[in-house]
């Protein structure tokens, strides 16, 4: 698969799983986490899904487009290893984190640390949407709702 079918495949399977789980997510209290701004294009997507709900994003700086940044209370830089931290126990409804790099050494450490992190700032019940796998105690995987394959993104629940 070229990086550019690899590219629309996790998009694809991205955009579906977010489509499925922000009718249920507009139903919960709590926030929306953004976990990676990148460009802006899904922020921008889950504001349309989600309409008048409060998404605070997290990156080490802005580099998205500027119709796609966040308000500056809504704004978090720096590691995000660090900075979620301060927001541990906030009970989000929703969790999306999309800051794979494409290098499986490097992503293998942020799966050291991401899903002990999603699983802390999720409410009970609340969603957890990463292109990076989630292996915790704490969170349910589910099936995708997605015609891509099962590994393109994931989708979990907190237990």
């Amino acid at each position: 698969m070229s990086r550019l079918e690899n590219f629309i495949s996790r998009m694809t399977a991205q955009r579906d799983i977010l489509d499925y789980v922000c009718p249920e997510v507009a139903k919960m209290e709590g926030l929306v986490l953004e976990l990676g701004l990148g460009n802006g294009r899904t922020f921008h997507h889950l504001r349309e899904r989600l309409p008048g709900r409060r998404i605070v994003v997290f990156d080490r700086e802005v580099g998205a487009h500027a119709s796609s940044i966040p308000e500056a209370e809504n704004l978090v830089l720096g590691e995000i290893r660090e900075t979620g931290r301060k927001f541990i126990g906030i009970e989000a409804a929703l969790v999306h984190a999309d800051i794979g790099t494409g290098y499986d050494d490097r992503d293998a450490v942020t799966a050291t640390w991401l899903p002990d992190l999603i699983a802390s700032l999720l409410r009970v019940g609340g969603f957890a949407v990463s292109g990076t796998p989630l292996d915790h105690p704490l969170l349910q995987r589910l099936a995708a709702p997605t015609s891509e394959p099962a590994d393109r993104y994931f989708l979990c629940k907190r237990l």
